[in-house]
């Protein structure tokens, strides 16, 4: 019996291990992948590049409803965090396990802003972790306020737009600052997955989306209920 013990803790010893020195070299190897994006281009480089979009929209003229509705979907403790949730994390890491797959990544909207920045939508540790060092490097340099107004600017909403101006234009025929409430809350909903909640290909998969980020809203405080109810019945 002492053996059998002894033998399980040395297994177990050994896959710790080995959890420890995977995860050192996909660190050192994800840092090498950070360390070459800025040598290609700096960050202050490619912001600059971001904003001189003549699309670019700076919050103050972006609902705050939309908003509200992008961090609740997204990212409901970006203003807590460091550009990193050890929860969403963790939780993320967990489910991983159980399926043998990168299904999710528990990536905060610092980290999404990274990778359009950045990197290639490759699912990949390495590439994770090099989101994760960029994601610090964002968080040091700008305010929360710059980082959710680039992240805006930059993710895809399907059917050819990349930015929330161009999204609220080519789907509503208008400015971000015209968008009702149903629309603000409709169109925070897309980029989580551009292709099944394009309003153009699947406007029922978005309405059903929409629903998923009013519940948002109302669990973290941005919406009561009764107001979610009414902004689905206009």
């Amino acid at each position: 019996m002492r053996i059998l013990k002894r033998l399980l803790v040395r297994i177990i010893l050994l896959i710790v291990a080995a959890g420890i020195l995977c995860g050192s070299v996909v660190a050192v190897l994800g840092y090498l992948m950070y360390r070459d994006a800025l040598k290609e281009q700096s960050l202050e480089d490619k912001v600059a590049e971001v904003q001189a979009d003549p699309s670019y929209t700076p919050l103050a003229d972006l609902p705050e409803i939309y908003l509200d509705a992008v961090v609740a979907v997204e990212d409901h403790r970006f203003e807590q965090h460091c550009g990193i949730d050890i929860i969403a994390i963790a939780r993320a890491a967990w489910n991983n396990i159980k399926s043998w797959s990168l299904r999710e990544g528990g990536s905060t909207i610092t980290q999404q802003l990274a990778k359009n920045l950045y990197f290639t939508q490759e699912r990949s540790f390495i590439r994770k972790a090099a989101e994760v060092f960029m994601a610090f490097r964002l968080e040091q340099t700008y305010s929360k306020d710059e980082i959710l107004e680039l992240y805006v600017n930059s993710i895809y909403f399907g059917d050819g737009y990349y930015c929330v101006r161009d999204a609220s234009a080519g789907y509503f025929g208008k400015e971000p600052a015209d968008m009702t409430d149903d629309e603000a809350t409709l169109l925070a909903g897309i980029p989580n997955a551009p292709s099944v909640y394009s309003l153009t290909a699947n406007p029922d998969l978005a309405a059903q989306r929409q629903q998923y980020v009013l519940q948002q809203m109302v669990k973290y405080g941005y919406l009561g209920e009764e107001e979610a109810a009414a902004i689905l019945q206009n």
